[in-house]
């Protein structure tokens, strides 16, 4: 049986499709913020992490500094930490395809080898996945960051709301109750305690702080989970 079926193609080229879309419109955005082209694809190429560049590069247009950039880059990526020891087992033994799939370790392609039950399909889903998200996000930015170069200011497009949303529409489910047992309600309940609480401090220390510091210490509103 292959290890890849026409439901899993489908499903990544969906999420690929997307993928290319925000990152035309980060690479617009960070020239628009003063970006070089090169600067822009480059960064993409060596860090993909999608919401780690935004982060960067919001923060260094925002007047922060570029350490506040890096810590904040840094926090929100913390999360390949654990998903590192989900998804050892996909990663090939041999040290250079164990580097390589890990550059291409983002949610989706953890997601995807996560929802599938047999080993060998586990790792077809995740390379497949991490591969073709980093090539449509590479294209997408390249795309994004000649058009934004030559459009002026991606803002009067509306290109500087598409990631903002796309991780909304991301956070959403995870906000609501599910009705199949207690302890999700109780989980989609404490989410939203910390949602609540996360954006609270960042809209409040905004007007007072450096950019870059708000998001940081929204992170205080996991102090509810740990409760």
């Amino acid at each position: 049986m292959s290890t890849v079926d026409r439901a899993l193609v489908r499903d990544v080229a969906a999420i690929a499709a997307a993928a290319g879309v925000v990152g035309v419109s980060f690479g617009a955005i960070a020239v628009a913020a003063g970006v070089s082209v090169w600067l822009a694809s480059a960064m993409s190429m060596l860090v993909f992490a999608g919401g780690s560049q935004f982060m960067v590069v919001g923060v260094v247009a925002g007047g922060g500094s570029p350490v506040a950039a890096v810590l904040a880059g840094l926090l929100l990526n913390a999360r390949h930490l654990p998903f590192g020891m989900v998804v050892s087992d996909v990663l090939g033994r041999s040290w250079p395809m164990r580097l390589i799939g890990t550059h291409l370790m983002v949610d989706e392609s953890v997601a995807f080898a996560l929802a599938q039950q047999d080993p060998a399909k586990r790792r077809a889903a995740y390379w497949l996945c991490g591969g073709t998200l980093f090539v449509s996000w590479n294209i997408g930015v390249l795309v994004g960051a000649l058009a934004g170069r030559a459009l002026g200011n991606p803002d009067a497009l509306g290109l500087d709301a598409a990631f903002p949303a796309a991780m909304f529409a991301l956070l959403l489910p995870s906000l609501r109750a599910s009705a199949d047992t207690a302890e999700s309600k109780r989980a989609a309940a404490v989410a939203r305690k910390v949602a609540l609480l996360g954006a609270a401090i960042a809209l409040v220390t905004t007007p007072f702080l450096p950019a870059g510091l708000p998001v940081l210490l929204a992170l205080l509103g996991l102090s509810v989970a740990l409760r």
